[in-house]
This record gives C-alpha cells, structure tokens and sequence, in this order.
C-alpha cells in the first residue's frame, strides 16, 4: 500500500468575506476530490479571508499512480482561474 499527500497554501484574492472564501474552497475540493479521486481537506487557516490551506491524501497500489496524480492537482491549481497557488509539498515514497 502506497500512501501520498499534498498539502497547498492558495490566496484567494477575491474573496471578501469568509462565506466567499468557502464557496470558492468548497469548489475546488469537490472537483479535485472527483477527478481525482483523493481525500482532501482544508486544514489550516481557516478563519483567513484570503488565504486557504488544503491537504490531500491518496492511497494506492503503485508509488507512480500517486505521484502523478498529485502532480496533476498542483498542476490544476497553478492554472485555477481564482485560486493562486502560492507553495506546495509533497510527500510520496
């Protein structure tokens, strides 16, 4: 069994209140989680306006599988018309 996470800071820059900050994160988990198939989570800086912290985590049967996968999402994120991904880290075996 494999295991991989991610976890991302985003700058939501047009949210202007934390009810748009959640909608614009609550978007972006559910289709990564879709696409994707990962179990994801906001995980720090909740109460920030602008700013977003999620976690991701996979789990398969081959190390490649993984790490492709989460290359693809920070792929997506780096080109997410709202979102800006400001860093990544990524742990795969």
């Amino acid at each position: 069994m494999i295991v991989g996470t991610l976890r991302v800071r985003l700058l939501v820059r047009q949210a202007r209140s934390l009810k748009d900050k959640r909608q614009i994160v609550q978007s972006i988990k559910a289709r990564l989680a879709n696409e994707f198939n990962v179990s994801v989570a906001e995980i720090e800086d909740l109460d920030s306006r602008q700013l977003a912290v999620l976690g991701f985590a996979m789990v398969s049967n081959s190390s490649h599988h993984v790490k492709t996968a989460l290359g693809q999402i920070v792929q997506a994120l780096r080109v997410h018309p709202v979102a800006e991904l400001l860093e990544y880290e990524m742990e795969t075996p």
